[in-house]
């Protein structure tokens, strides 16, 4: 018998991520009750990564304009992090026109597996007056597709990530449940200061100045900034960033391979682990690949926090809407 079309009435909802990095989004789609179908990523180390904490996970690695997604056909979600920098303020804003913009290959796996809803998470520069004309592109391109499109930037402090980093979060709906979506709250309370975030960590070899650091770091976390493979090594951002850093007793220059020594004099500088932390990631996760392939993993991952607190709303919608779309069954 061959592939058929019938109503998904499982517990469990299945999603296919794009360009999932090491795993940020993925993370909190899981935290929200999402089974990953598929995780596609095209930079080795990210896929090492993801591989090595989630060994049962089907990890493609790849340009995802190669990839085949005719066995995904109907999942609930198309969820992805598309590059940033064509759209980033940082860069050169060529948006459409830059190599890297991949909505062009997003649209066509989204018109091939048509899901329940999709989730995309960009750079707040998308929102730039500069690329209206793109954005109402985007959304013309989903209505024809039967989708539903909004947007909203969303800050991941808000979430109790203890940084800024605001991003943008597209959401897409098929029609037939777009009034079943709300964005989520901000979470109650602030998100915890830096000091308060990573004081264990900056203990953990015994640091004698670790309690006097926890008291300077009180504020939260200037965004973190991943960096590409074309530009430096690992470091906090720019001069701005290096400064803001440097107000909270931390040296932003370069990542450091340890925690501090027990008699360690001046500011002490981050850990992989510790900008982890500050993204968001659990402790437990680990990220393969040398250091400076390490620090660009969490530099440019999306929090989990703030992707799950979007997918959990997501999710509600299609379970509450009984997922009347049709997935693909296997004879």
């Amino acid at each position: 018998m061959s592939r058929q079309s019938q109503f998904n009435l499982s517990n469990m909802l299945s999603s296919v991520e794009l360009c999932a990095g090491a795993g940020g989004q993925a993370l909190g789609l899981e935290g929200a009750g999402f089974s990953h179908e598929c995780v596609a990523e095209i930079d080795a180390d990210a896929c090492r990564t993801l591989r090595h904490n989630r060994p049962e996970w089907n990890v493609w690695e790849g340009d995802i304009r190669q990839f085949d997604v005719s066995a995904y056909k109907g999942v609930d979600l198309v969820a992805g992090g598309l590059p940033c920098p064509p759209f980033s303020v940082a860069g050169k804003q060529l948006g459409e026109l830059d190599e890297r913009n991949l909505f062009p290959a997003a649209l066509d796996i989204i018109d091939e597996i048509r899901p329940g809803a999709v989730m995309i998470e960009n750079v707040r520069g998308f929102l730039s007056p500069a690329f209206e004309d793109y954005r109402a592109h985007l959304k013309a391109e989903l209505r024809k597709l039967g989708y539903h499109t909004q947007w909203k930037l969303l800050n991941a402090s808000d979430y109790g990530v203890p940084q800024l980093r605001p991003r943008v979060i597209i959401v897409a709906i098929k029609d037939a449940f777009k009034d079943d979506f709300a964005w989520p709250g901000a979470s109650p309370g602030k998100a915890a200061t830096v000091g308060e975030t990573l004081h264990d960590q900056m203990a953990a070899r015994g640091w004698l100045g670790a309690d006097l650091w926890r008291e300077r770091a009180n504020t939260i976390a200037p965004t973190i900034v991943g960096g590409s493979k074309k530009h430096g090594g690992p470091d906090l951002g720019p001069t701005r960033a290096k400064a803001a850093w440097a107000a909270l007793g931390v040296n932003g220059k370069t990542i450091a391979n340890e925690a501090p020594d027990p008699d360690f004099v001046g500011m002490p500088r981050l850990t992989v682990p510790m900008v982890a932390r500050i993204q968001g990631f659990p402790d437990e996760w680990e990220f393969t690949g040398k250091k400076t392939a390490a620090y660009r993993q969490v530099g440019n991952a999306f929090p989990p926090p703030v992707a799950q607190a979007v997918a959990t709303k997501l999710a509600t919608a299609l379970q509450s809407a009984k997922l009347v779309y049709p997935v693909r069954t296997v004879a």
